[in-house]
């Protein structure tokens, strides 16, 4: 592990450690937030019960449909407009400004169009998490050296072997900075929309354990998706990393 890498782990384990304390030292009352050792605890026997396996199961495949929809329509619409300036300036206002629209407010009307079933918040998930990947895909063409676009042309490569060979592996980094927000901000979506629109899944189970004062659901729950989404984090990042270091070498 680096020094960078261990440091936030050590950061992570004392702040974990100072709520651990707190709680039992009485400085937090158990009406607001319990020890961490308590979520942990009690999640890992709801993992064994097999109590939330289904909303698990519920909620993952929503995130994943929203997933894939977000970063394969947020790369092609980016490639897009990367390649039509006059299109591009006229979408950027929209882009800069996109995350301050409030997307719970069009619920009823995804409703009446999907239905009551999984596809409105597979949709809220989707329109949470493509324009950042929209936005990653243009920055990382915007910085391709243009000698190596030379390079090719001189080469007489084709567009196709230009994209697959030059663009792409140079836009790498930042498509990798694109998915990674398209996961967070589709958990994020989903499990929002959960609150609101659903009967079951993580979101709802969240919910449901807030209105009857569960406070040991709720935030077994919560802890889960937080080690769930760092998890997946963690993984892309090694990946990314380990593209950068062949690529280097």
């Amino acid at each position: 592990m680096s020094r960078a890498g261990t440091i936030r782990l050590l950061f992570v384990v004392l702040c974990v450690g100072a709520l651990e304390a707190a709680c039992r030292g009485g400085l937090i009352s158990p009406q607001f937030v319990i020890p961490p050792s308590v979520m942990a605890a009690h999640l890992w026997q709801l993992l064994i019960d097999g109590t939330i396996t289904a909303d698990i199961v519920e909620t993952l495949s929503n995130v994943l449909m929203a997933v894939i929809l977000a970063v394969s329509v947020g790369f092609v619409c980016g490639a897009v407009l990367h390649s039509l300036p006059r299109l591009r300036r006229a979408v950027d206002p929209f882009l800069a400004t996109y995350y301050a629209v409030p997307f719970f407010a069009f619920y009823p009307l995804l409703i009446v169009i999907f239905g009551l079933n999984a596809l409105p918040i597979v949709t809220i998930g989707f329109l949470f998490g493509v324009v950042a990947m929209i936005i990653s895909t243009i920055n990382g063409l915007d910085r391709i050296p243009p000698v190596l676009l030379k390079t090719a042309s001189v080469l007489g490569m084709g567009p196709v072997r230009t994209a697959l060979m030059i663009k792409l592996p140079s836009a790498a980094p930042h498509l990798f900075t694109g998915t990674k927000l398209a996961i967070a901000y589709s958990f994020i979506g989903v499990i929002a929309a959960e609150f609101i629109m659903s009967s079951s899944g993580l979101g709802y189970s969240i919910a449901y354990a807030f209105n009857s004062f569960d406070n040991r659901t709720m935030y077994a729950l919560m802890l889960f998706i937080i080690l769930l989404v760092t998890l997946i984090n963690a993984v892309l990042y090694m990946w990314e990393q380990a593209i950068m270091q062949r690529r280097g070498s």
